[in-house]
């Protein structure tokens, strides 16, 4: 062990404090992200004098790790003055923030290896638990205040950045959708379609195809060893799907054995299982890679752009349209024919050109700051990884 290295226990401390005043205050959360959200849970008839109380600055977790996969539930509190958590977390915070920061240690708690030491350091039988004498055993590397706080803002620094793309990225998102809306949907009459306007369906503009599920006994592996292999858990909220570390992969030989269920550059992809209607744009980053079964993509587009089918597909119309299809009751799905068969719109070319070029500039934008943002992370990462050696 380095000789800087500390025992947490001698600057940290547990909080008490109930709200037995029963005050009207935020009431709390903790998520596996290591954030605080509001809490969902029905509290009616609950005796709130109970709820511990969290102050700014101060930490709460889950001691209980074996319901979180590999992650601990760990956050620091900065949303607001105070609030209730629920009696499950233990709030505690640092005795001395002269000598350790809190905002240090909580990228402490971000690394892996601490959620790999939580859970290797917990115990029990029906549920194992990270208790709090095992938290007070974790030691880590606290250099002087200074080297901390520099430490803290070059950690900020990107993290203000990767917001700042993601808000930019979402405003331009919603010009794209607004003026997808006003060209083509508001004052549109499905019924009486302006002249040279047609409704067919979306096979009519390109092919969908579907994914392959791993052959039987095979297993995705963490050490981007092969082939990229696309989850519905991978899909997110923006509009481009890129490569990031969190990707697991399909070794060389079962990629062969599935070689036929891959996508293409600008491919769409849309999911059919679990969480369905989440659309994706493939990303250069992913050509070739491997597709799950529970999502089709739409490839070898005609006729229209591939950009005039995305915006159909998140628009509210396409969503509902998406919902309506969908069939099943515990393990619902949204069958290969009900996508084939969506009703979609087909204005004038010179309209559908226009579209192509305003959109254009928007997506190289998006485009240019998703893949940004995953350098930042993957630069974040490797920042919280050097704090073993500060």
């Amino acid at each position: 062990m380095k000789s800087n290295y500390k025992r947490l226990g001698e600057y940290i401390q547990p909080v008490e404090g109930r709200n037995t005043d029963v005050r009207d205050i935020p009431l709390m959360g903790l998520s596996i992200n290591k954030v605080f959200i509001p809490s969902i849970a029905n509290t009616i008839g609950t005796n709130m004098a109970t709820y511990r109380i969290i102050k700014r600055n101060q930490f709460g977790y889950g001691p209980v790790t074996s319901r979180n996969g590999e992650k601990i539930t760990i956050a620091l509190f900065d949303d607001y003055d105070e609030a209730m958590i629920s009696q499950a977390y233990v709030p505690f915070e640092v005795s001395d923030t002269e000598k350790l920061l809190p905002e240090y240690l909580m990228m402490w708690f971000r690394r892996p290896e601490f959620d790999r030491y939580a859970r290797f350091k917990s115990h029990g039988s029906a549920r194992e638990i990270f208790s709090w004498d095992e938290m007070q055993g974790v030691t880590l590397p606290i250099p002087h205040i200074n080297k901390q706080r520099e430490i803290v803002a070059e950690y900020n620094t990107i993290q203000n950045r990767i917001q700042l793309n993601e808000q930019l990225t979402q405003k331009l998102e919603e010009t794209a959708q607004a003026i997808y809306r006003e060209w083509f949907v508001e004052g549109i009459d499905l019924e009486n379609l302006p002249e040279g306007w047609q409704i067919k369906t979306l096979v009519d503009f390109c092919d969908i195809k579907g994914g392959k599920r791993l052959p039987k006994g095979n297993e995705l592996n963490n050490e981007m060893n092969g082939n990229p292999y696309i989850k519905v858990a991978d899909m997110t909220k923006g509009k481009f799907i890129v490569l990031n570390d969190s990707f697991q992969f399909v070794s060389n030989e079962i990629k062969k054995s599935i070689s036929r269920y891959i996508v293409r550059t600008g491919d769409i992809i849309i999911s059919i299982v679990g969480t369905i209607g989440l659309v994706n744009i493939v990303d250069s980053t992913l050509l070739n890679a491997n597709l799950t079964e529970n999502c089709y993509r739409l490839t070898n587009f005609k006729v229209v752009h591939s950009d005039y089918l995305y915006y159909y597909l998140v628009s509210p119309f396409g969503k509902r349209e998406i919902e309506s299809r969908t069939v099943g009751g515990v393990q619902a799905k949204l069958p290969m024919y009900n996508v084939q068969s969506l009703p979609i719109v087909l204005p004038k070319k010179e309209l559908l050109l226009k579209f192509e070029k305003t959109v254009n500039p928007i997506n190289d934008l998006q485009n240019t700051l998703t893949k940004e943002n995953h350098k930042l992370t993957e630069l974040k990462a490797l920042l919280l990884s050097r704090l073993a050696s500060v």
